[in-house]
């Protein structure tokens, strides 16, 4: 088992606490540099990872780890389902969602409420489908988060993980090391209040298990069809599998 990566080394307190003070401490930049830091690129990533739903056409989503909420809202302009819940740990992240559910008045499309991603707060059998973008790395414990999401997906429901994974190919991984562990932080450190949040990046990517280690973690809580599917020479990665 990998030793668990958390926010800061120093405190106390569990990866779940951690984490949810982390970006509580970060909200209020996140959007920006995330935008930043990939180069904009996140957003195209987000909409190939959305368009593994176009087919299904899920009426009710629950998206976990929602944060500001931005892959929420790209979710109900591309898949028009009549609702999304969105959970997340950190109440800072969820204010800031808020704020935008209300300026696009969309409170009847996408409601957020805080909970825990490895206990959620809802009932077997309620989602058509399940979607995390950037979150799953972020779990204390990997393998009870995705049986929670598999869970709560109805039967034949659909799961959609976005999450960064470790690229293979030189000059790729090679590159992508450099800007992870360097220039991220650098940055991180300049326009958010909390700087560890930006090296604890590149070390939860680090530690996380991606591609096929991911998806044997998705069978074993009992998803079937399970894929992989790297982005960008695998700087990132979507994973799909079916209740």
């Amino acid at each position: 088992m990998s030793k668990t990566i958390t926010p800061y080394h120093n405190q106390q307190g569990t990866k779940k606490e951690q984490v949810a003070d982390m970006f509580n401490n970060i909200s209020k930049t996140y959007d920006f540099l995330n935008h930043f830091l990939s180069l904009g690129i996140d957003i195209i990533w987000r909409k190939k990872a959305i368009n593994e739903l176009k087919k299904d056409q899920p009426k009710l989503i629950l998206d976990v780890a929602t944060g500001t909420g931005d892959f929420a809202f790209e979710a109900l302009s591309i898949l028009k389902p009549e609702k999304i819940i969105g959970v997340d740990i950190s109440q800072g992240m969820l204010d800031i969602a808020q704020q935008k559910i209300e300026k696009r008045k969309l409170g009847s499309k996408y409601e957020v409420k805080l909970g825990d991603s490895e206990k959620l707060p809802f009932d077997a059998d309620e989602f058509d489908a399940v979607t995390v973008a950037y979150g799953v790395r972020n779990f204390e414990n990997l393998e009870i988060g995705l049986a929670d999401i598999q869970r709560v997906l109805k039967p034949g429901g659909k799961a959609v993980v976005l999450e960064f994974s470790k690229p293979k190919v030189f000059p790729v991984k090679q590159l992508y090391k450099f800007y992870f562990n360097y220039i991220t932080p650098g940055i991180g450190k300049l326009f958010s209040k909390d700087a560890r949040a930006y090296t604890y990046l590149p070390e939860s990517v680090a530690a996380f298990p991606d591609g096929e280690a991911f998806t044997a973690l998705m069978d074993k809580v009992g998803f079937k069809n399970t894929k992989c599917r790297p982005l960008a020479f695998g700087i990132c990665s979507i994973y799909t599998g079916i209740k």
